[in-house]
């Protein structure tokens, strides 16, 4: 039996002596990476005067998502300085005189900042894509210590009862539209994925030191050019007889040993790059997204060494499948959303749809799952609840105000919304 683990073993310590803080959200969607809390109860409906136990106006902008742990919650940010939109090789981009990178840390129950700390001055930083920002991984808690990544801008170790800097080090890369994978923590490693257009490879850290342990490149890649080798997704850890650390990058999905970084297996899923959905374990299954180009969701068995072949795929769909957002799996169900707004429900096992809905609008966030419903978030801050079920039942729409592309992080009996602008906690 093999299950997704990627909670780091301290915050599992500061949960059990902490019984009050029962949920937390550590890393990017949360302690098992699929988006579900199913036993949070946050609120069905909300506007900017209904259910906002409070909001606050952040320093900068960033589409990294906010994580909790205890009573603080942290998240990175970008304060820019003479920011132009302008097209790049044909894509939508941004410039910046100026960016300052920082970590922010606030207090839980009252969106109060505790402490705020400055890590990078970059004049005059790569340019990246305006869905993109400079501050876009999600940083990873556990008791004690925050870890911060901003791709080719650096990556630290914070200590999280007051900012001090513990390690620093930097991998620098040429994202091409800016940074995306965010870093998980297992046991004493923390695995960076460092696919661009000029290099592209996965590293594990000492997380109490930030020394290299690994650094193994991707597998060869048939491409035209640099941009079509770039990938941003974030890693899992599958725990079992054989643990395995599995990433998705453009052309390969590959499993890696997490202590020596050694390749247990890789399979092709095809000219698929740019790959912003990260994959998810459920029924003794990896779901994994394949980027742009022809989008499509996959279902494989983790099983085998080498090159895997056809025989592992379970399924397969092109219908609907987003390059940014992840899919989340409930009970015997599967739930994606499209960049464009088209809800999805499908059996896990066999891919098979049972419903497909508009939402109204672009979705470029994950969806979440808690209490039996899902929650799927538009760029334009417009949140659709549905009933978790084969049959499709809408619960509510619910406005905010600005810009979201960030994933929502869950609490007991809340949500916490980033906005290009505000941190919300949507709650009694």
């Amino acid at each position: 039996m093999v299950r997704a683990v990627l909670v780091p073993f301290a915050v599992l310590l500061g949960l059990l002596s902490n019984p009050a803080a029962a949920l937390n959200w550590p890393q990017f969607r949360g302690s098992s990476g699929d988006g579900c809390a199913p036993s949070a109860d946050p609120p069905i409906s909300w506007s900017e005067t209904n259910n906002v136990a409070w909001k606050v106006q952040l320093p900068g902008r960033g589409r990294s998502c906010p994580i909790t742990l205890g009573d603080r919650i942290f998240l990175t940010t970008a304060v820019e300085q003479g920011v132009v939109r302008k097209k790049i090789e044909g894509d939508d981009m941004q410039t910046a005189e100026h960016v300052s990178l920082r970590t922010v840390c606030l207090e839980r129950a009252t969106g109060k900042t505790l402490w705020e700390k400055t890590l990078f001055d970059v004049p005059h930083p790569d340019p990246v894509h305006w869905l993109n920002s400079w501050a876009t991984p999600t940083p990873v808690a556990e008791q004690g210590r925050v870890y911060c990544d901003f791709g080719t801008h650096g990556t630290v170790c914070l200590d999280s009862v007051d900012g001090k800097l513990i390690w620093q080090e930097k991998f620098p890369l040429d994202h091409q539209v800016g940074p995306g994978s965010s870093p998980i923590v297992w046991k004493n490693l923390l695995f960076l994925v460092r696919d661009g257009r000029n290099e592209q490879y996965v590293a594990a850290l000492d997380k109490n030191t930030g020394k290299l342990l690994w650094k193994t490149p991707r597998p060869p890649l048939k491409a035209s050019s640099g941009n079509l080798k770039k990938s941003f997704s974030t890693p899992i850890v599958l725990e079992g007889t054989e643990t395995q650390v599995i990433v998705p990058g453009a052309q390969w999905v590959v499993a890696y040993e997490p202590f020596t970084g050694k390749e247990i297996w890789r399979i092709n899923h095809g000219s698929g790059f740019s790959i912003g959905t990260s994959p998810i374990l459920a029924h003794g299954l990896v779901y994994f997204g394949t980027g742009c180009m022809k989008p499509q969701l996959w279902a494989i068995r983790p099983e085998g060494h080498e090159t895997l072949s056809e025989s592992n795929v379970v399924w397969k769909t092109l219908k609907g499948v987003p390059v940014m957002s992840s899919p989340t799996v409930v009970g015997d169900e599967i739930y994606w959303v499209s960049d464009d707004g088209i809800a999805t429900c499908a059996d896990a096992r066999s891919g098979q749809v049972h419903w497909q809905e508009r939402m109204g609008g672009p979705c470029l966030a994950s969806p979440l799952f808690a209490n039996g419903r899902l929650y799927f978030f538009r760029q334009d801050a417009k949140a659709i609840v549905v009933k978790a079920d084969k049959q499709f039942e809408r619960l509510s729409e619910n406005a905010l105000e600005g810009t979201l592309i960030a994933t929502p992080a869950l609490g007991d009996r809340s949500i916490y919304v980033r906005t290009d602008t505000h941190l919300y906690c949507l709650g009694k």
